[in-house]
């Protein structure tokens, strides 16, 4: 058993049940014991690889829809170009990287990384030393009166998540306790106190959960109403779905699920699907270009081009096999192709942004 254990039952007999939202909260981001606080991740030594480490053709194309989004806003002199939980720094080097292509783009950009984790962002300043990014702990901290070109690539995912049921007492929050057994276990109990569920979630069996994350969906409405003031764009990437309910609670160590509530607390990812849909709704004052699987989403926007090109760069055999790899486990609908998800914000008045044409999920 871990402190963060012990914490977590403290917690529980003084308090009584928590949240499923407030398990996840304490288990990522304790300021002594949390999963993020303290630790690195991502990698093969981690206990998960993001698409910016599989390959340098994932920050490559993000670059190019940025870069793009910038030039149908009237490539504005001076903008914010921000991203959400940037991990080591990778993506956002990756970016910077391509965007010495347009030098236009690159001295106008004020970097901005929204990063909460010491041990982070002493990452990213390595990753990223000399390139001059500011930190911020909130997007509120963001400055103001800039455009804002944003991405936020499996940041949704580690937010806290609420789960309700409905039965004959009507919606009622799933929690967690202690069991006699000593271990976490779940059960039910407040009654929930959003009147939008039944809205969004029609009366659900009780056997599926409507799982909301309001501090998600806060973070995408202050997002979309400073894209609507300021102008600019954001591309949200992450695994989950356009909508729908069940149970996607799930916990990740060395790259294999353990127990969501049975695990070393502190020591797993605890994550849950991201629901696009309340997204795209929260950020309303922007406009939602529509929800894409990751693999069309690249391929759209030029990613089996960049392959071909570093393929041919190449007279290693070797180091071309390992470009085809990362490229099918970028697109591939049995990889990350279909499993991940790209929505885009942009302004109301900006052109349709590349990669969403005939987008197959589109808010209504």
């Amino acid at each position: 058993m871990t402190e963060l254990t012990d914490i977590i039952k403290s917690r529980i007999a003084e308090k009584g049940p928590i949240s499923v939202g407030e398990y996840m909260h304490l288990c990522l981001n304790h300021p002594e014991h949390g999963y993020y606080t303290n630790r690195d991740p991502f990698g093969p030594d981690g206990d998960f690889v993001t698409a910016p480490e599989v390959s340098q053709m994932f920050g490559e194309m993000v670059a190019l829809w940025l870069m793009q989004a910038w030039n149908d806003q009237g490539r504005p002199e001076k903008f914010l170009l921000v991203e959400l939980g940037p991990g080591r720094g990778t993506l956002m080097n990756d970016i910077l990287r391509t965007a010495n292509t347009l030098p236009d783009f690159r001295q106008g950009a004020d970097i901005w990384l929204v990063e909460n984790s010491p041990a982070m962002r002493r990452k990213q300043s390595a990753v990223l030393m000399g390139q001059e990014p500011n930190w911020a702990f909130k997007v509120e901290e963001l400055p103001e009166g800039l455009p804002m070109f944003l991405v936020a690539n499996e940041f949704f995912d580690a937010l806290p998540m609420h789960q309700f049921r409905y039965n004959d007492a009507g919606w009622q929050e799933r929690l967690i306790e202690v069991g006699e057994d000593g271990k976490l276990a779940f059960t039910h109990g407040r009654p929930a106190q959003n009147e939008d569920l039944t809205e969004f979630f029609p009366m659900l069996p009780e056997h599926l959960y409507a799982e909301v994350s309001f501090q998600s969906e806060d973070i995408a409405s202050k997002i979309g109403d400073r894209i609507a003031a300021d102008g600019g764009a954001a591309l949200f990437i992450d695994y989950g779905d356009w909508d729908g309910a069940g149970d996607s609670l799930q916990a990740v160590q060395n790259h294999e699920p353990v127990d969501a509530l049975d695990h070393p607390h502190g020591e797993a990812d605890v994550t849950a699907h991201v629901n696009f849909a309340a997204l795209a709704r929260a950020a309303g004052a922007a406009r939602t270009e529509g929800c894409v699987p990751q693999g069309p989403f690249l391929q759209r926007i030029g990613i089996e081009t960049r392959a071909g090109m570093l393929i041919n760069a190449t007279d290693e055999d070797e180091v071309a096999e390992e470009i085809n790899v990362a490229l099918n486990r970028l697109i591939h609908p049995d990889e990350m192709g279909t499993l991940f998800k790209v929505m885009g914000l942009v302004h109301r008045d900006a052109p349709q942004a590349p990669g969403f044409e005939d987008a197959s999920l589109v808010p209504e």
